[in-house]
C-alpha cells in the first residue's frame, strides 16, 4: 500500500460574493456522466466572482443559454462552448474534454457529431495538458488500491472507467480536494460516488460484481464440490454486506475482499484507525446476525 498517510497542506481559498441572480441548481435528470463535469464547472464558476453577465461578455453567449448549460437545461452542450467556458475560468480542459466525450456518447450523440465539435476547437491539445504535480504523485500512489475496490463492483472496463474519471474529475476539482479537510478523504468519496453511479443496483443497494468472487478463501480451494460451497457461502455475503451503511461496506470490501489492513483502509479513507475498526466491528456484528442467527427455541407443549 502505498497512499500517502498524510493529506496535502490546504491553501488559503478566499470567498466571493456575487451580485445579481442566483444560479440555479441542476436539474434532476442530469445523467452522471454528464454531472461528472457539470459539478466542478459550476464549482469553478461559483468561485470565481464572475456574474453571468461578465461570463457572457467575455465568452460571447447569451446569458441564458450560459445558465442552462451550467444548470445541465435542453440539449447536451457542444464542446466549443464548454471549452470557451473552461478557458474563461481556468479550467484544465483535457480532463474536461474527456469526461464530456464520455457523457456525450451516453447521450447517444454520435462519433462524427463529436468530432465536429472537436475540429472546430484546435485549443484543446495546446493547454492545461499537464496535472499539478501533488495530483501527478497522489494518482500513482493510489491508483492501484483505487482500482482493487472497483472491480468488486465493476467489469474489467467499467472498472477501468471509474477510475480514469475518479482522477479526471480530480485534476478538475484539484483545488477543492487541497482545500478540504483532508485530501484523501475528498478523493476517496469521488471515487466511490463515481464507481457507485456505474454499479448495478437491486432494491437499492449495490451489487458486488464477479471479480469479488476473486477471493483468498475461493482461490485456496482446489475440490470442485468445496469451491460450489464457496461460492454460495459467498453469494449470501455479498447480499448481506450490500445492507450495509456506506462507510461499513466501504471498509469491509477493503478489508475482506482486497485484503488490506486497518493502517491502509485508514489511509485510504482519510479516516482515523480508531473509526476504520469500529466500522469493522459493527459490520461483522450485522454479518454474524445476518449469516448466523441465534436458534430460536421452540415451547414445550402442553
Amino acid at each position: 500500500m502505498t497512499t500517502p498517510t498524510e493529506p496535502p497542506v490546504p491553501p488559503g481559498r478566499p470567498t466571493t460574493a456575487r451580485p445579481g441572480r442566483k444560479l440555479g441548481p441542476i436539474i434532476e435528470n442530469v445523467g452522471s456522466a454528464h454531472r461528472a463535469w457539470l459539478d466542478p464547472m459550476r464549482g469553478t464558476y461559483l468561485a470565481s466572482g464572475l456574474t453571468l453577465t461578465e461570463l457572457s461578455a467575455r465568452v460571447r453567449f447569451a446569458k441564458s443559454k450560459i445558465s442552462e448549460l451550467l444548470r445541465g437545461v435542453g440539449l447536451y452542450p457542444r464542446w466549443e462552448i464548454v471549452c470557451l467556458l473552461a478557458v474563461e475560468l481556468d479550467m484544465p480542459n483535457w480532463p474536461l474534454y474527456r469526461l464530456w466525450r464520455q457523457a456525450a456518447f451516453e447521450a447517444h450523440k454520435s462519433s462524427e457529431w463529436v468530432d465536429n465539435c472537436t475540429d472546430r476547437t484546435p485549443i484543446l491539445t495546446t493547454t492545461h495538458t499537464a496535472p499539478p504535480l501533488e495530483h501527478r504523485a497522489f494518482r500513482e500512489l493510489a491508483e492501484n488500491d483505487y482500482t482493487l475496490f472497483a472491480q468488486t463492483f465493476l467489469d474489467d472496463a467499467q472498472r477501468d472507467t471509474a477510475v480514469s474519471d475518479t482522477f479526471d474529475i480530480l485534476w478538475l476539482t484539484w483545488n477543492d480536494a487541497l482545500a478540504s479537510h483532508d485530501t484523501r478523504r475528498f478523493a476517496w468519496n469521488v471515487l466511490r460516488t463515481t464507481v457507485m453511479a456505474r454499479t448495478p443496483h437491486r432494491d437499492g443497494r449495490p451489487e458486488l460484481g464477479v471479480a469479488a468472487f476473486d477471493t483468498v478463501a475461493l482461490r485456496a480451494l482446489t475440490d470442485p464440490a468445496d469451491r460450489i460451497n464457496q461460492v454460495a457461502e459467498s453469494l449470501e455475503l455479498f447480499t448481506a454486506m450490500s445492507r450495509l451503511p456506506p462507510s461499513q461496506l466501504d471498509v469491509m470490501v477493503l478489508r475482506q475482499l482486497c485484503g488490506f489492513t486497518p493502517e491502509t483502509v485508514s489511509a485510504l479513507l482519510g479516516a482515523s484507525l480508531a473509526a476504520v475498526r469500529s466500522a469493522e466491528r459493527h459490520a461483522s456484528r450485522f454479518l454474524e446476525s445476518v449469516l448466523c442467527p441465534p436458534p430460536t427455541t421452540e415451547g414445550n407443549t402442553p
